[in-house]
């Protein structure tokens, strides 16, 4: 009896160490987000008169942020090295995960806020899915305030 119950307990942990192990995400690190094709998914941002343009990666978060454009939001100012934008609703994380080439001129979206995220300065944190990438105007980043944002598809 006591053999019996030894093998029961043993096939309980087994079955839920099954459950509860790491298993490999479905993340953009799979997906190689450093050495991503670009995509034809192109957009424009204009603000205080100054326009950029991103190119945005293949991953569902990306495509779902390009299905809700045009898009008029308020830019403004986040800590030292970034600017961002409340979306009107939080975009699919399907796909998401950790990566760690960040770059100034990323373009980003931080989870738990559902926001866009800007950088113009090295960062790294927690939460974010990257989007894609600032092409042209990036410098308009640094122009300190917080303006109306239009972003259209190119």
């Amino acid at each position: 009896m006591k053999r019996q119950s030894f093998s029961r307990r043993t096939l309980l942990c087994a079955a839920l160490a099954t459950m509860v192990s790491p298993r490999p995400a479905n993340s953009q690190q799979g997906r190689g987000p450093a050495n991503q094709e670009p995509t034809d998914m192109r957009i424009r941002m204009t603000f205080d008169g100054r326009t950029m343009t991103a190119t945005l990666h293949d991953n569902p978060s990306a495509q779902d942020f390009f299905s809700m454009l045009p898009l008029d939001l308020k830019i403004q100012d986040y800590a030292h090295n970034e600017k961002i934008a409340y979306l009107p609703r939080k975009l699919t994380e399907e796909g998401s995960g950790p990566f760690g080439n960040e770059q100034p001129y990323d373009l980003c979206y931080f989870m738990p806020w559902g926001n866009l995220a800007m950088f113009y300065a090295g960062y790294r944190h927690p939460g974010l899915i990257r989007l894609g990438r600032f092409d042209e105007g990036r410098e308009a980043l640094h122009s300190r305030g917080a303006f109306p944002l239009h972003i259209e598809r190119i």
